[in-house]
């Protein structure tokens, strides 16, 4: 890439809770943050408009769509979550992945 060139602004560089990780691994490092991690990496971020049920949600969603077997273990505990729209998108993606339970 001819033009591009590394971002030099601080204000728009990943926040740590975001830098350097893989999908998968940020799925489920969301998946098991609570309201008040949650809160304490974004503050101060847009991030905190999405809220955390709706990252929650698409971080099942995303492991529902390129998860392992090694990701069961996450989505399992996500069944246990307190918002229905997560224990839903949770139980969607083991199902996608073929995880018939105990």
């Amino acid at each position: 890439m001819r033009f591009a060139r590394e971002l030099a602004e601080p204000a728009f560089a990943p926040r740590e809770a975001l830098a350097g990780k893989d999908a998968r691994t940020l799925a489920r490092e969301i998946l098991a943050k609570t309201q008040e991690e949650f809160s304490a990496a974004f503050k101060n971020s847009p991030m905190k408009r999405a809220k955390l049920r709706g990252l929650k949600r698409n971080a099942a969603v995303v492991l529902g769509n390129v998860g392992t077997a090694n990701d069961v273990d996450a989505l399992t505990r996500a069944l246990d979550d307190v918002e229905p729209l997560v224990r839903e998108h949770a139980l969607s993606a083991l199902v996608r992945l073929g995880f018939s339970g105990p």
